[in-house]
């Protein structure tokens, strides 16, 4: 894994462990309470890289799926759902997670 030490992680959050090679945490990001960072689907048979940036913050219940990247900055919700690749900057919500709030200010 590579995460980096001023991560803030909460302890009931779940890292995925199955592609341990694939989790990449950055400085300062934040991972709220079982918030779910994913890098492999089992049924699909693949095992991704999976990126949270710096700064970037996991609210609680939220999950990444494996292989996307959460940007420098970016925010996720509580309860969100990643599908997709999060700009850095930018701030996601719902199920499937849709853009809310970008870096420049635009919805």
């Amino acid at each position: 894994m590579d995460i980096h030490p001023s991560a803030d992680i909460a302890t009931s959050a779940l890292i995925d462990r199955t592609f341990p090679k694939g989790v990449h945490i950055g400085a300062r990001a934040v991972i709220g309470e079982q918030a779910v960072v994913l890098t492999h689907d089992i049924a699909a048979r693949v095992w991704l890289h999976t990126y949270i940036g710096e700064g970037a913050t996991l609210g609680a219940r939220a999950i990444v799926l494996p292989g996307l990247k959460v940007g420098n900055g970016a925010v996720v919700l509580p309860g969100s759902v990643v599908i997709q690749d999060v700009p850095a900057g930018a701030t996601v919500r719902g199920n499937p997670g849709k853009l809310v709030a970008s870096q420049d200010g635009g919805i």
